[in-house]
This record gives C-alpha cells, structure tokens and sequence, in this order.
C-alpha cells in the first residue's frame, strides 16, 4: 500500500503572530491610506478618471463589501479636487419666445451673483419707475402734451364751425358722432314742417352744401385721430425717457459690470438679455406705475401671489452653481429616478389652472455633475422606469435639458417650456456586480458604447506583510470611525486569520472589508460587555461564536436529526456500497458542511450507471457531468479487454433538494467499485473531491466547513481515532480549520488525508491496496482493482450467457437464418 501520511495540525491552518505585527494596539496604528488589496482595480479607476475621451466612462464591478464604493468615492473627489470648478449656468427668460428659455453660461460660482443684481434691480425699478410717473415734472410735460394737442384739435374744430356756418349750418355732437345741422336765415335749425315746405331747388341746395360740409367734418375727425394718436405717441415716448431716465442708470451700471468677460462667463449673452430686460420694461411700464401696495385685508392670497407674479419674468434662475465648490463638482445620487437624475420642470397650480415658467426649471444630478463626476448604482438606474435611456441619450447627445417624462414619451400632450439645451462634459462612474455589466455589455449595443473602462474589485489579495499591515491599519480605521475600542494585536491577528477563513486560503486575505468590520463591531461589544478597555484575542474569538449561534439554527436542527437517527450516517464499522459524502447547506447568510450517505447496487446488466438525482430531476448539470466523468474512468480502467456488463444505481440518501457540483465524484466512485467488487468502506472516513477521467483528484470547494460538518457529527457519536476526511491534495492551502478540529487532529482523534488520485482514496477508503496493472495487462492479487477486475468479468460472462442472439455477430462457422435464431432467443 501507498504511504499517505495524514495532515499534521499545523497544516490546517495559518495562524498570524501577534508579536510580528510590530505594535501593541491600533492606537499605535496611523491611519489608513489608499485602498488595500485593490492593485488592479485602482489602476482601472485612475485611468478612467484620467483619459477624457469622449465615451471612457468607468463601470466599476465587484461585489458588495469589497470597498468598491468608498474607494471609488475617495479616488474621484482627490482627483476633482486639483480641477477647476466649472461654469455656473442660468435660465432666463426669453422674451421674444417665452416656451423657449435661454440658458446662460455664467462663470464659476457667479451665477447667484447674476441672480442676486437682478433682483435688486427689478426691486429698484419697482421703486424709481412709480416715483417718476408720480413726478411734477411728468405731470408737466404730460399736460403740456394733452393742452398742445387739445389747442391743435379745437384750432380745427374751429375751422370746421366757421366753414359750416359760411354754408348755413351747425355742428352739434351727438352720442354717435359729428352732426351737421342746416339754418333758417334767422339763424336757427328748421323744424320738420318747416323743412318739408321748402321748395325742391332750396332742398337741393342745402343737400349739396351739406355734403360739402359732411367732408370738411370727416377730414376733422381723421385729423383728431391723427392727434390722439399723436397724443400717445408723445405720452409713449415721454414715458420711455422717463423710464430709461428712472431705471436707465441701473441697467448702466449693470452693463458695466458685465461688459467685459473677465470672471463673468458669456458677456454676450448676459449683455444682450439686460436689453431685452430693458426693452420689455419699456413695453410693459404699466405693471410698474403704481407704487406697490401692502396687502389689503379680505383679498385673497392667491391674487397677492398672482400680483407677484408679473415681476417673476425678470428673475435669473439659479439652474446650477459651484459656489461652494472648490474643485470640480462630485455628485453621488444615491436616487437616480428619472427626473433625480436628468431634472424637472415643475408647475405651479393658480385659480384650477396650472402654468409654469423659466422659474421653475430645476437640474439632475447629470446637470450638477457637469464638468466634473457622476458616481452612480447601476442596479438602481436599471430599476428605476426610463432613467437608463435618459442616461444614454444625455451622454449621446452630449447636452441636456431637463424634460417632464409624460412630454419625452407622449405620455400626455401639454402645453410647456422647452428649455435650452445646456452642453455636457461630464464622466459617469456606475457601480455595480460583475452580473450587470455582462448583462448589458451582451444585450445593450450602447453600453459598450459608452462605458469603455472596467475596473474590477477583487474579492482577495495576498497575504503577506504588507496587506496584514493594511489590514491592521484598516482595523483601527474602523476602531476610529465607528467609535470602536482600540484593538489589542492578539484581536488584530484573530481578524487577520478571519479574513483566511472567510476567503478559505492560508495565502489570501479577504477583500471583503465589511465584514472584517461587522467582526470588529461585534468584538467591541463583547469587550464592553466584559468591562475591558481593549479588544483582545478572546472577544474576538467570543465574537465569532456568538455570531455562529445566532445563525446555526438550522444546523444544529440537523445534528440533532443524525443524533435521533432519523438521518442515517455511520461513523464506525465497515458496509459495502456505502459511504459518507460530503454536502454544503447554504442558507445565504450561513452556510455549513454535512455528510450524506450515498449508496450504489450492482446488478448484470449492459454497462449503464443510473444517477438517481438525475433520472429524479433532483440532480444538477455539474453532478451529472460528474457521473459521466465517473463513467469513463471505468470504462478506461476496466473495458479494454471486455465490456462492463453491469447495471448500477448510485444515489444520494435522504436528500431531497437539488443535487448540484461535481465534488462527490470520486466518493461516487469508491462506493460504486465497493458494490462491484464487494468490499466493504470504512464508515468513519469520509470522502470529497472531484476527479477526472485519468483518475486525477481535482479540487472543491468549501473543504473547512465539509471537514468541520463531518468532525461535528463525530464527535457527537464518539471520537475513535480512527475517523477523519479524505480531501484532495490541492485542497490543503485552503484549510482554515476551527481550533476544536486541529485539537482533535493533534489529539490523533481525527485525520485529514489529502490525496492526489483515486487510487489513494481507495487505500485510505478500504484499508486495502489499489494496485496497479501490470505488464499484461492484469492487476495484482489481493488488491482492490483486481477484485472489481474480476467481478466486471464475471458479470460480461454472465450477460454473454443471458446475451440475446439478435445482439450477437454470428460466427463464420455457424451461420444460422434470422428466422432461426429468433426460435433460440430467450425472453
């Protein structure tokens, strides 16, 4: 037999000194920087931060925990730091198209400025504007206007009498106009009768002369309406100097702030709406004659606020600004909805009606982002109606205007502002699993399209004297952060061997932070509940406990079902076709290794295996694939010179949920060659790991909790010293075991044998020698192949007697009619 030395106790775990760490506690320990572990990752992000091509956003994958989000968080903000803040940008009123507000680039934080000039402007016309239209001096002029007009009117009315008088007439006004009316030549107007017994001629003559006076009276009021409009024309003009003259001075000082570009943004544009502020002004003196009024009691306040109003149109709206920023704005919108992310515009509900106004244009996230970082979640965008498009259309486009979702989808048809456009330079960062961004990478042409950097968080990194140190430094981060004790280095080396155990390799650490400090929390508590002023080893180690019996519910359900017997597993004596494999129950938050009996029977039959999980459907591709696996290794080892004429059942014993992986193969094996061979396997050894088709052990995982699953149902039927686990050899870097196991090995109470080939398992598993072919072809007596050898013969002779005649080549000797050897053929 081959000598396999079982693992000693120091080769089932790698436990971090203390005394090697270099300090005494984490108040020793200065603070953390950089991200640990994440060589690859940050390497990824700088990049991605760095190159400003167009469509080089960052994805950033890995999974929760890893530190993926505060690293990417802290890389980006020292990055917009050393930027430049970008402009300010205003929505303002465009009065020529008030459905189409303009948007004004104002320069870094000076929008607010801008916003604040013209409200001291519009509250400084309020006042000078009523000021000056109450004036003498307008009154005056305005008066001399009136009287100059009026002086020129009764000059033609004037005429207009002195005409109709020389033709025998009067004027009179009427309610409907200019009459003329004709005279006796005593001088009054004739009476009906009087008129009536006029002869014709003289009736003719006072109708001709009457329609000459008819056009002098039209020629009077054509030119009086020239008047009137003359009138107005000087009134206008009159209040346009007046109101320049009141508010003119303003608007000089605010063009002569805003005239050159230093510091201000686009002059231009801020120039040219100062005059359209002042020829609207102009044009609308009206809402500014009447000095304004304190609110009157009984009047509603809706009609105030409407009053209010008017003045609205002339306000800057304040769409964005970097005031109080220093660098380039980082914006993480933990909501990214549709109108979080691309903005809204909102309305305002007056009298049953609801309007809205350049007023009420409010930005995104993407708006504030613009000229520095968008950190966003990716499953949040995704689950988030429209907010993925809207995302991929802005960085499309490269502008943005915010848009109602019910207008960008023809949700409903009303009547709104469409704002202008506002250019985009912005770099999106989205944080997500490795699963969204293959989904989207396959299924969404765009994606590729537009984020083109990927940055992968690892779940692990080395451990070696660096990362302990890291990790150490993280440890007192935590400790400093979350108000934590300080950790003594016993604690700090119990987490450093918690990270092995959580990623299940001596020579890696886990880069999955949150956990190491969801353990840190919990051994502060424990320290605080036993009045310590530091966090030692033991708290660390009652921490893991504690946290293990608050989740292993289920477990100990279990045990306590193999105890009772109502799950049958043997930890002693020796049984054919039976054998202990070994399961993973993962429950999500909790996952724990238990063993499962797996049974074979061999019958004569025509060389087929029948994997009960799978002709149950309770049996997954990857066990099934194991099977197969087993399957060929038999026909290699056995079939060259004869076929394997057998038929066997291998099957998982009370096992009534989904069979899944391949790491019980070769107990599938050792079992299925005891039901061939009749040999019988030690119940108190049990077996996992994965093989090939040359008989080669291959890895699996979850080896500790496997081990520790079997040693617990042990060690509740009694410890002989002879139990223990046969895993692969390329397993044992991953032993992390619990101390009451390596107690047990060092005890030589439990064994842990690694093996590199079936062969070692069927040593281990029988007690007996493999063996191994020989020159011609046959194995060794006395050995484990030999016997299964000589049964599988044993089984082709007899299907070769049983074998139908129809399923037999006739020999050249006998050669008989098919007719014939239908007659011979036994049922």
């Amino acid at each position: 037999m081959t000598d396999i030395k079982t693992l000693s106790a120091d080769e089932l775990t790698h436990v971090c000194n203390a005394d090697d760490l270099g300090f005494e506690s984490t108040a020793d320990i200065a603070p953390l920087e950089g991200t640990v572990g994440q060589e690859r990752a940050v390497n990824a992000v700088n990049f991605g931060l760095g190159i400003r091509t167009q469509g080089f956003n960052l994805y950033v994958a890995g999974k929760p925990g890893t530190g993926r989000n505060s690293s990417v968080l802290a890389h980006v903000r020292a990055k917009a730091a050393n930027e430049p803040a970008p402009n300010d940008w205003c929505y303002v009123n465009n009065f020529s198209e008030p459905y189409h507000p303009k948007a004004i680039r104002v320069a870094s934080g000076k929008g607010p400025e801008l916003a604040d000039d013209m409200d001291e402007f519009i509250k400084m016309a309020r006042e000078e504007l009523p000021r000056a239209f109450e004036s003498e001096d307008y009154g005056k002029r305005k008066s001399e206007i009136m009287e100059a007009i009026q002086h020129r009117r009764e000059g033609l009315l004037e005429e207009l009498q002195k005409e109709a008088a020389d033709l025998g007439f009067t004027i009179e006004a009427t309610p409907v106009g200019i009459a003329s009316v004709p005279l006796t030549p005593e001088g009054r107007s004739y009476n009906r009768d009087e008129y009536d017994a006029l002869p014709d001629d003289r009736k003719q003559e006072i109708k001709q002369k009457g329609q000459k006076l008819q056009d002098s009276t039209n020629q009077f009021v054509s030119r009086s309406r020239g008047l009137e409009k003359e009138a107005q024309d000087k009134i206008r003009d009159l209040d346009r100097e007046i109101a320049l003259f009141a508010v003119g001075h303003l608007l000089e000082d605010l063009r002569a702030k805003y005239q050159t570009c230093d510091g201000f943004g686009d002059c231009e544009a801020i120039l040219n709406y100062l005059q359209e502020v002042e020829n609207d002004i102009v044009e609308r003196l009206d809402d500014f004659r009447s000095q304004e009024k304190k609110p009157q009691p009984g009047v509603p306040a809706a009609f105030e606020e409407l009053a209010e109003s008017t003045y609205d149109r002339y306000k800057v709206n304040i769409f964005l600004t970097n005031k109080d920023h220093d660098g380039a704005p980082v914006v993480h919108e933990n909501n990214p909805t549709y109108n979080n992310l691309l903005g809204k515009i909102e309305f305002k509900s007056r009298f049953g009606f609801v309007s809205t106004d350049h007023n009420m244009i409010k930005s995104g996230a993407i708006h504030r982002a613009n000229g520095g970082y968008l950190i966003v979640q990716a499953l949040d965008v995704l689950l988030n109606p429209f907010s993925w498009d809207g995302l991929k259309r802005v960085l499309r486009a490269r502008e943005a205007a915010p848009e109602n979702l019910m207008d960008q989808y023809g949700l409903m048809s009303v009547a709104t502002i469409k704002p202008q456009p506002i250019p985009l330079d912005v770099k999106v960062v989205m944080v997500g699993s490795p699963y969204i961004y293959y989904l989207l990478y396959y299924l969404d042409d765009e994606f590729r399209k537009f984020f083109k950097v990927k940055a992968d968080f690892d779940i692990e990194m080395a451990r070696d004297d660096r990362h302990v140190a890291q990790y150490a430094a993280f440890v007192a981060d935590c400790s400093r952060q979350l108000k934590l004790k300080p950790f003594h280095k016993s604690a700090v080396a119990k987490l450093v061997d918690y990270g092995s155990r959580l990623i299940e390799d001596k020579s890696r650490l886990s880069t999955r932070f949150i956990d190491i400090s969801d353990m840190a929390s919990e051994a502060s508590y424990w320290a605080q509940q036993s009045g310590n002023d530091m966090v030692m080893g033991e708290h660390v180690d009652h921490a893991l406990e504690q946290k293990e019996y608050r989740s292993r519910m289920i477990e100990d359900k279990v045990q306590s079902l193999i105890d009772d017997g109502v799950i049958m597993i043997d930890a002693a004596d020796a049984k054919v076709g039976q054998i202990n494999g070994l399961s993973i129950y993962d429950l999500g938050d909790f996952s724990f290794g238990r063993p499962s009996r797996i049974t074979a029977r061999v019958a004569s039959g025509r060389g087929k295996i029948v994997d009960v999980q799978r002709e149950s459907q309770m049996g997954g591709p990857i066990h099934s694939k194991g099977v197969m696996i087993l399957t060929g290794y038999l026909e290699g080892m056995y079939a060259s010179d004869k076929p394997i004429a057998a038929y066997a059942t291998i099957a998982f014993e009370q096992l009534y949920d989904e069979v899944e992986g391949d790491s019980a193969s070769c107990a599938e094996l050792y079992v299925l060659l005891s039901a061939i061979a009749n040999i019988p396997i030690k119940q108190g050894i049990a077996v996992t790991g994965s093989m090939n088709q040359h008989g080669e052990v291959q890895p699996i995982g979850g080896v500790n909790r496997k081990i520790e699953g079997f040693f617990a149902v042990c060690r509740s039927k009694g410890l002989t010293g002879e139990q223990g686990v046969v895993i692969p050899a390329s397993n044992v870097r991953h032993l992390m075991l619990k101390p009451e196991v390596i107690n047990a090995v060092a005890e030589g109470k439990f064994h842990i044998w690694p093996v590199e080939t079936v062969d070692q398992g069927i040593e281990i598993v029988t007690g007996m020698p493999a063996g191994e072919r020989q020159p011609d072809g046959t194995f060794p007596k006395e050995t484990a192949h030999f016997m299964v050898d000589k049964r599988l013969k044993e089984l082709a002779e007899t299907a070769k007697e049983f074998a139908s005649p129809q399923l037999s080549a006739p020999s050249s000797e006998n050669k008989e009619p098919a007719a014939s050897m239908k007659k011979k053929a036994k049922p």
